[in-house]
């Protein structure tokens, strides 16, 4: 089976490593998405979601057989434009936005009473510098020096992403919602909300970053998508 890996704003394909490894081990064919356009280092070049999307879609085109589509985060905005594609077998959202048709994502975010995302004046979206706010939303199971070595990695991100409305178009293959239940980035009422309407609803004891802190058992998740 061939899985296409779509990571959330602020990282980038490094943060599917170890699920990438685990599918691998299994015999699973694995394409990762290095970097998304609405992200990276730099700001001039960024995309929008439309961009994210062209870039996938050129993946999955150029592979030439059928995928099993998987967006973590900010990644399901991208993996919800693509559901009439003809090459995706399945999409799995884990912990995943999937706004419906006309909302964005600032419709669906959870309320935080703390903010941890910060906007700059360039138009970009930055994770709070506050270490530990970061670590309690995004990665509380990784101890801190685990942790210092990811939020390290974290870049910009577009936030004209967060406002572009969905198209939503008419999916043509089932869909799997994973909800991480310890989640304090996207909330899990939230996240169940969002999972209505999937065909298939499956719950993790995890905290957000997920692939960061449970590969193994993301892993075992994808490979039972059929």
């Amino acid at each position: 089976m061939d899985f296409v890996l779509v990571h959330g704003a602020w990282y980038a394909g490094w943060s599917w490593r170890e699920v990438a490894d685990a599918l691998r081990e299994q015999g699973h064919e694995v394409h990762v998405v290095e970097q998304l356009p609405s992200g990276g280092p730099d700001p001039a070049a960024f995309g929008d979601v439309s961009t994210d999307v062209a870039h996938v879609r050129e993946l999955i085109d150029g592979l030439g057989r059928d995928v099993v589509l998987v967006g973590h985060s900010y990644g399901g905005i991208v993996v919800g434009e693509l559901s009439d594609h003809p090459r995706v077998r399945h999409s799995v959202f884990l912990s995943a936005f999937r706004p419906r048709r006309g909302e964005n994502l600032l419709d669906i975010r959870s309320p935080h009473p703390e903010e941890w995302i910060v906007p700059r004046e360039d138009g970009t979206l930055h994770v709070t510098d506050d270490h530990e706010l970061a670590r309690k939303v995004l990665a509380p199971d990784l101890d801190e020096a685990a942790f210092a070595g990811v939020h390290g990695q974290r870049r910009a991100h577009a936030a004209v992403t967060f406002t572009q409305p969905a198209t939503e178009p008419e999916r043509t293959h089932p869909v799997t919602y994973v909800v991480c239940e310890r989640d304090e980035a996207i909330f899990p009422v939230d996240q169940e909300k969002m999972a209505a309407g999937a065909d298939h609803v499956v719950r993790l004891d995890a905290p957000h970053l997920a692939p960061l802190t449970h590969p193994r058992e993301v892993a075992d998740l994808l490979a039972g998508t059929r």
